[in-house]
């Protein structure tokens, strides 16, 4: 069996979860649950940061203890990815001793490697980032990606890592690996970064209690990106485990497009430091941006996530971000307001009357004119459209463009509907009790029924709780299998039962 080792970037314990945040883990879970289908032996992996200056100062704040705070943090979002029915197979918090054996093995290694000097670190530094900025970075002063927030002039003597060193041998893999950074943008853009030339960073920090000690130094703790980095690694038992033997290299790191250059730069560099192989792949998504500003805490753009998944439910609200936002780029919409106001039409449209009413008529039909009973196999006109469809799902999915993978299975959802108005069963079952040879009517409702369950196929990654309620009307039992194509024979072979099951209705109007 294949394996399939996925993972995201492990999200930041300064606030509890918002929807930027689940776009990404959504989007991953997507993934991992369509590798499963497929047969892969799938390691879903996702986490907490917990290390750094921004957590130790909110901490303080509000009166609490760093441990403490990234405890509460962490259920917070357990909460909200049990809600959002999430498949990873891990949850790594870098405050964990797992973590700490790690990394610091690592960052022994790259020591031995003779890669970390010691120098006196003078610029600005942007806790919301957690990062050291060059002058050329800023915007009016500050951060762009944090606008309002101060950055510091920091000075301080560190440990610095040998980037540098690492430029050629990072330039030569993209070269040599076309599909190690995606998508394309994302690829140009850490050419041109490389191209550029590259300095050393800091691999540690003096004034930052809340940390993993720097091996050789216990005055200074690691940087806390090159701390949250090693997560795809000690999560998996590195440097001696047996997970990280079947696992590693990672087939894929899902992160945020702004957040390339620590993945495809220092990432593989700090691993080539340790002789260790660097990920396979890195897919940097794009952002859901309200009025131009990308969605975040510090932003102020957030929409309340708990808000939004019981507006319609956990599925439509993946089923939405899914549809909406282009998995290699950006969706803008006007104002909080705009973004709820399209989530309800979808809801609405899409799901509640394209596939919901699609179902409830096709259930209908069969119970009504074949008591319920699934008619014999029958291609035709819509099997060979939902066919086509279903190739363009799995080339879609397989080049980690979910939008376009759940398009393809709506299109197999237009086309049934659009079969049912141009074929009118209740025409042809009229015509059936006048004499006419029941085949015709077998035909059509045998064509709907194949798609109706390659749709519950498709779904299933997207709305693994809907996908399986459509199948069970449909007579099926268990999750819906993955269909590499479409004809009633197979949909009937791998669990349709002898009879349809009418039931509630799988997207109610609101």
């Amino acid at each position: 069996m294949p394996r399939f080792y996925l993972t995201t970037a492990i999200d930041y314990s300064n606030g509890d979860p918002h929807l930027g945040h689940a776009i990404e883990k959504i989007g991953a879970d997507v993934i991992a649950r369509y590798r499963r289908a497929c047969g892969d032996d799938v390691h879903f992996l996702i986490g907490m940061d917990e290390h750094g200056q921004k957590v130790q100062q909110e901490a303080e704040k509000n009166g609490s203890s760093p441990q403490a705070w990234v405890d509460r943090i962490a259920e917070s979002f357990l909460e909200v990815w049990d809600r959002l029915g999430l498949s990873n197979d891990d949850f790594i918090r870098t405050s964990e001793p797992r973590h700490h054996r790690g990394l610091t093995t690592l960052m022994k290694r790259i020591a031995a490697n003779g890669d970390f000097r010691r120098a006196k670190y003078e610029g600005y530094y942007c806790a919301g980032c957690e990062a050291f900025k060059k002058e050329e970075e800023l915007e009016d002063g500050g951060c762009p990606l944090h606008p309002g927030r101060e950055v510091e002039w920091t000075e301080e003597d560190n440990w610095f890592f040998r980037l540098s060193a690492y430029r050629d041998a990072l330039l030569a893999r993209l070269r040599d690996d076309p599909g190690w950074v995606r998508p394309r943008t994302r690829r140009n853009e850490i050419t041109r970064l490389l191209e550029a030339g590259l300095d050393d960073i800091s691999a540690s920090r003096s004034r930052i209690r809340w940390g993993v000690p720097f091996p050789g130094d216990e005055d200074h703790t690691v940087y806390v990106w090159l701390d949250a980095l090693s997560n795809y690694i000690t999560a998996i038992g590195y440097p001696d485990g047996e997970a990280f033997a079947k696992s590693w290299p990672a087939d894929l790191h899902i992160i945020g497009k702004d957040i390339t250059r620590f993945h495809c730069v220092y990432w593989p560099a700090m691993l080539m430091a340790a002789g260790v192989e660097p990920a396979r792949c890195v897919w940097g998504h794009g952002f859901v941006k309200i009025g131009g500003a990308k969605l975040s805490k510090s932003a102020g753009t957030e929409l309340g996530l708990i808000e939004l998944i019981g507006r319609h439910g956990p599925d439509a609200l993946r089923y939405f971000l899914m549809r909406e936002v282009p998995w290699d780029g950006d969706r803008d919409f006007p104002s909080a307001e705009a973004f709820v106001e399209q989530f309800d039409r979808r809801y609405t449209t899409d799901l509640a009357n394209d596939l919901g009413n699609l179902l409830n008529r096709v259930v209908s039909m069969v119970s009504r004119y074949r008591k319920g009973g699934v008619p014999p196999p029958r291609g035709g006109e819509l099997a060979e459209k939902a066919s086509l469809a279903l190739s363009e799902y799995h080339n879609a999915m397989d080049g980690y463009l979910l939008h376009r993978g759940l398009g393809a299975a709506f299109d197999v959802v237009r086309a049934a509907n659009g079969f049912v108005d141009e074929t009118k069963p209740w025409a042809l079952a009229k015509a059936e009790r006048a004499g006419a040879s029941p085949d015709v009517l077998d035909g059509v409702l045998a064509q709907l029924m194949a798609a109706l369950g390659a749709i519950a196929s498709m779904l299933a990654p997207f709305t693994p709780r809907k996908a399986a309620e459509l199948w069970h009307a449909l007579g099926g039992a268990g999750p819906p299998p993955p269909f590499a194509h479409l004809d009633l024979e197979s949909v009937h072979a791998v669990g349709l039962l002898e009879s349809v099951r009418p039931g509630a209705v799988l997207f109610p109007r609101p």
